[in-house]
């Protein structure tokens, strides 16, 4: 039955009438096109016919002569005259046959097997919902990994971001993550990623058993800006959808850096002027926005825990994509490159990363121990040059003398697999030898 209704909902969305125009002039990569500017709407899909095949693109811009589009892809070969069909604004209808499929921004499969459609279409940038209706933050989450499952909690709902820069080990630590996390469904929006990882991620990392619960939305690094930034709002509908079907869907974004550049080169060839280092500045509420989309869901539906990894060029957190993202969300991770050169994964700086969950996520007997593991990982921090230079004096400070002890058990525990929470807590127990009756 349902796929009965798939095919006519589908034989519904065929239109008896199609509209067209020519393309007017081609300049600095935007096509003006006349004759759809009365019947087209900014971010409406266009397909614009070549020699060789059909060239897909978007509308970024209204003048009364003219539409203006970015094209999806090489120009090569197109000029004046060449007869453009509108498209109208796409839309995306996920369902469960979705799971364990790798799909495009558009909704196409890219597994080379046919991909069934929902029932439901969903906007590719939807409003959140609304903040008075949204439940609270849900119940702690076991990650696998007892530093998110202790010093870094992670709740149902909570939104949370990865900062690390390139080859620090944030790619490698977001695949633990969607194995590990508990979660009904998992949507990863795989971002600018280059191609040659797709197939990698998909069969070793998340391997037969990630994927059976797992929806991949994939954009690699060759693909038009305006399908990379389509490829984030599209992940989210599809984790939207869900949610609003009750699950819990752990939604995970790799990277937010990349869907800001995507967008930055799409606003900069509509004629936005950059303002924030060389960002527009729309690339504020962009972020803000998809953001905002994950959390807790309303009253009788599901929950969107959601991971945004942000690239940072030399660490910077000041830099306009961490700056923007970190005072959105409700917490952050600090992946440092010296800490992974010296061997440790994954180089979580506990010290300078917040999950904002707590104390609540925890009991008080376990934000005792929390405080005082980072209590002690701080004043290691502080010192830490002049500890490893031999300057400093064991009995001059008994705080830090608990943390000159304390360190090499903590940076040990950092690195630990657990298969719970109390798991993890009594592995925390262990490397500040607290009694166990304590906790």
């Amino acid at each position: 039955m349902d796929k009965l209704e798939s095919i006519a909902r589908r034989l519904s969305q065929l239109r008896l009438a199609h509209h067209y125009g020519r393309v007017q002039s081609i300049r600095a990569g935007l096509i003006a096109v006349e004759g759809l500017n009365g019947r087209a709407s900014v971010g409406d899909r266009v397909r614009i016919a070549l020699p060789q095949a059909d060239l897909g693109g978007e509308v970024v811009g209204l003048s009364p002569r003219a539409a203006q589009i970015l094209p999806e892809g090489a120009i090569e070969g197109l000029s004046v005259g060449a007869e453009v069909q509108l498209a109208f604004a796409p839309r995306i209808a996920p369902c469960d046959a979705w799971i364990g499929r790798i799909i495009d921004p558009l909704g196409q499969p890219l597994d080379g097997r046919p991909l069934p459609q929902g029932l439901v279409e969903r906007n590719f940038r939807a409003e959140a919902p609304p903040a008075v209706t949204r439940k609270r933050l849900g119940a702690r989450l076991a990650t696998g990994l007892a530093v998110f499952d202790t010093l870094l909690p992670l709740v149902a709902g909570q939104r949370i971001g990865l900062f690390a820069g390139s080859g620090v080990g944030k790619s490698t630590l977001l695949s633990q993550m969607a194995r590990g996390v508990q979660a009904d469904v998992v949507v990863i929006a795989m971002i600018g990623e280059r191609g040659r990882e797709l197939r990698e991620f998909v069969e070793k990392t998340m391997g037969p058993e990630g994927m059976a619960r797992t929806v991949i939305v994939a954009a690699t690094s060759d693909r038009s800006p305006l399908i990379r930034r389509r490829c984030a709002w599209a992940a989210m509908a599809v984790a939207e959808h869900f949610r609003d079907e009750g699950r819990h869907v752990l939604f995970l974004a790799d990277s937010i850096t990349r869907f800001a550049e995507a967008h930055r080169e799409i606003a900069l060839a509509a004629g936005e002027p950059a303002s924030y280092r060389g960002f527009p500045p729309s690339v504020s509420n962009l972020i803000m926005g998809l953001a905002e989309r994950a959390g807790p869901g309303p009253e009788g539906t599901g929950d969107i825990t959601g991971i945004f990894s942000v690239l940072v060029a030399g660490s910077d957190m000041e830099e306009p994509v961490a700056d923007i993202l970190r005072g959105t969300l409700d917490g952050h991770v600090v992946l440092d490159r010296t800490i992974a050169e010296r061997g440790r994964f994954p180089a979580v700086d506990v010290v300078r990363s917040v999950s904002r969950s707590l104390p609540d996520a925890a009991s008080a007997v376990e934000n005792v121990a929390i405080a005082r593991a980072r209590a002690a990982l701080g004043a290691y921090a502080e010192s830490e040059l002049m500890i490893r230079a031999g300057l400093y004096a064991p009995g001059s400070d008994p705080k830090l003398d608990e943390a000159v002890r304390l360190f090499p058990q903590l940076d040990e525990f950092v690195t630990r697999r657990c298969p719970g929470i109390p798991d993890s807590f009594a592995a925390l127990e262990a490397a500040l030898r607290l009694p166990r009756a304590r906790l």
